[in-house]
């Protein structure tokens, strides 16, 4: 997208003329981006999973298995997510590439294997999408999803409509946060995230970053896409829960003073779990590309501490194996 805003809605405080932005006012300082990439090469971070990359793998992956008819979330690595509800299947930020870039040679490589390839899956009714970054939207994937299923409805946040329309699909709702579209019996509301969006060097924050709540007479589903902490989140448990699933970020939080306007911490997702009014919650985002400078179990670690030292250590929120699932029940 180039020029203007063509969403532009002065009465909305995430527009502006020029594209969006968050909630919350920006803390980022210029030379912050090269400060921390010099301090992760000084210190060879991140640093491989306590037992090195086999041993994480075999502890925490397997292939998917979709067989059964019950309401199920499945967790298929970094933020992809199969959710299936009353028979239909929804898909989140597939990305299925062996990289999150734009190039086939260069850029964060996945430390894991694939949960499941297009092919494998099951017919999937609907797409969510929740910003464009490569680790979220990945076009080898998009135009895989496409052929297989050319019917697909896809929902998106406010400016990625046209992106997916040059890659064939059809089947397109954009919504703005706060924004609801109907599927069925299905509901799908597009709500606040604190992040960014950028594919390109020209289109910064160009389209918008949203999570997702989709609302079923048996069950109501909160996927937080992408984002650090906000007090959008109670926000959203006090007008769209309580949630009997939820999917919130626990990784790529490291350092925390240059992560923590994009991404939060196992420590803030806990507070996010009370904060939505979860019955049951997955922890995403960690375990495939290490795009921060904490190891790949850390997440998982730091998550555990978090939980046991809460006022709800018996809090449902417990990490599943890349390619497991979990019911709301």
């Amino acid at each position: 997208m180039s020029g203007k805003n063509p969403f532009y809605d002065p009465s909305k405080t995430h527009h502006t003329p020029d594209g969006f932005t968050n909630a919350e006012p920006h803390d980022r300082l210029e030379g912050d981006l090269k400060r921390w990439r010099k301090e992760r090469k000084e210190l060879r971070l991140p640093a491989p999973p306590a037992k090195g990359y086999e041993h994480f793998v075999s502890q925490w992956w397997q292939a998917a298995d979709f067989s059964g008819s019950d309401d199920r979330l499945w967790f298929l690595g970094h933020a992809c997510l199969l959710l299936r509800v009353a028979g239909r299947y929804i898909l989140m930020d597939p990305a299925l590439s062996h990289r999150a870039s734009p190039f086939s040679f260069y850029g964060p490589e996945r430390k894991t294997p694939v949960a499941v390839t297009v092919e494998e899956l099951p017919p999937i009714d609907v797409v969510l999408l929740s910003h464009n970054h490569y680790d979220h939207l990945d076009s080898a994937t998009v135009r895989k999803l496409l052929r297989r299923f050319p019917e697909v409805q896809f929902m998106v946040p406010l400016g990625i409509k046209r992106w997916l329309e040059r890659r064939g699909a059809r089947y397109i709702e954009e919504l703005d946060w706060w924004d609801e579209q109907q599927f069925g019996e299905l509901k799908f509301s597009a709500v606040p995230a604190r992040h960014w969006s950028m594919r390109t060097l020209w289109d910064r924050n160009r389209s918008l970053w949203c999570g997702w709540v989709v609302s079923h007479p048996g069950l109501r589903f909160f996927f937080s896409g992408d984002s650090g902490y906000s007090n959008q989140f109670e926000i959203i448990g006090q007008r769209l829960g309580p949630f009997d699933l939820a999917a919130i970020p626990v990784g790529a939080y490291a350092p925390r003073w240059f992560m923590r306007a994009q991404h939060m911490d196992p420590q803030q997702a806990v507070a996010v779990f009370t904060e939505l009014c979860c019955k049951k919650a997955v922890p995403i985002h960690w375990g495939v590309f290490e795009l921060a400078d904490e190891s790949l179990d850390q997440p998982l670690i730091e998550l555990a501490e978090a939980i046991s030292q809460s006022e709800s250590p018996e809090m449902e929120f417990k990490p599943l194996k890349i390619g497991a699932s979990i019911s709301k029940d």
